[in-house]
């Protein structure tokens, strides 16, 4: 079997405090960040791993959180190194930092784009300062202004701005005020997405008042309008971009394979055989670096066949446009035929395969949830 091109997570678990959204997996940060034990436990982590490389390099590394951008310029380049050691690289690997505007200044931006970043992810959210108190962020407009900025003048040039729609209480004209700012400050990317009320967060146990469904649908409609107008090409659910998709995240949507090291990442790896397995990490930071001493690892666990055709279509379906046909044998290791019992079984005028592609139409695409459930 042809086996996925391969990526690396890593995640840094910890905040300077919880957002009321969040869902992910952080912890607010001690006092004092344990960079030295933590830059062992992941080298730790990557080590039992190198097994599953089988001799491909990585196309991306992608640094996640939590917030990244707590720790030093000298922490990554040292982990960086360490990776580059242990495992080749493609000639133009992505290298990616999830950053907080208001955990950086321009002296760790120039930090990290020495230590080998070459791509940043500034999670603005909102350029409100109302809705910014609201989300529990740390950083005022001013602040996220100046991040965009200060990471331009440290070389910086593909940079992917998130931000969120259907805010508390949000307007139509607060929502394309964000989008028109983020464009006028020239990202690369902006990832627009909307707020939803995750289990297990603040928000979701005390819910705030949220833009009525027409609200929301027109924010939506003229957000894209909005992007579309400024040169933003949609190439998936919530990423739009003027340049080259972030190859991280669609080596994702790809059904790519993906190592992950650090507290609560997880794994998608395919063996020679076909057999697709993945693992996650104890969450806690803590208890992971105490199980990365011992050389604790986590179960990898097999995907069931049965199971790989939805996971595939959940993925590569939130690709505008598509990906193509061999990639559906060539990364499950299943038959197209196979297939032809449920594509035959879908709802007229949601999927339409071109001669090479599998592609939603455009309704498919604005109904995606409900393709899905007829593929599984």
């Amino acid at each position: 079997m042809l086996l996925p091109p391969l990526s690396l997570y890593v995640h840094i678990p910890w905040c300077v405090r919880k957002c009321p959204y969040c869902d992910f997996n952080s912890h607010t940060a001690p006092d004092f960040l344990p960079e030295e034990a933590y830059l062992e436990a992941l080298k730790v982590d990557l080590g039992w791993q190198l097994a599953s490389v089988q001799g491909r390099k990585l196309v991306s590394i992608f640094m996640g959180g939590g917030t990244p951008s707590l720790l030093s310029g000298e922490f990554y380049r040292r982990l960086l190194s360490y990776i580059k050691d242990h495992i080749a690289w493609a000639d133009d690997i992505e290298i990616t930092l999830e950053a907080n505007p208001g955990t950086v200044e321009h002296q760790n931006f120039q930090d990290y784009r020495q230590a080998g970043i070459n791509r940043l992810s500034l999670g603005v959210q909102s350029f409100q300062e109302n809705q910014l108190k609201a989300l529990g962020r740390i950083h005022g407009r001013a602040e996220a202004v100046t991040a965009i900025t200060s990471a331009k003048q440290a070389g910086f040039e593909r940079i992917n701005l998130d931000l969120m729609h259907g805010l508390p209480q949000q307007t139509l004209y607060q929502a394309l005020a964000d989008l028109q700012l983020a464009i006028g400050l020239g990202v690369e990317q902006i990832s627009w997405y909307q707020l939803t009320l995750e289990p297990n967060t603040v928000f979701y146990r005390d819910r705030p008042v949220l833009p009525d469904e027409n609200t929301l649908d027109a924010i939506d409609e003229q957000g894209k309008w909005v992007l579309s107008e400024a040169d933003y090409q949609q190439y998936e659910v919530s990423a739009f971009t003027r340049g080259e998709p972030c190859r991280h995240n669609m080596n994702y949507w790809e059904f790519g394979d993906y190592l992950a090291i650090g507290a609560g990442a997880h794994a998608k790896i395919t063996s020679p055989e076909g057999i697709v397995r993945r693992y996650q990490q104890t969450r806690m930071p803590e208890d992971y670096m105490k199980a990365m001493a011992k050389a604790q690892f986590p179960l990898a666990i097999e995907v069931d066949p049965a199971l790989l055709p939805q996971e595939f279509f959940m993925n590569a379906l939130r690709l505008k446009a598509g990906v193509p046909f061999h990639y559906y044998e060539e990364r499950t290791g299943l038959k197209t035929y196979d297939l032809q019992a449920r594509l035959s079984a879908l709802e007229p005028g949601l999927l339409a395969p071109t001669k090479e592609r599998w592609v939603c139409t455009e309704q498919g695409y604005n109904f995606l949830n409900r393709l899905l459930q007829q593929l599984a």
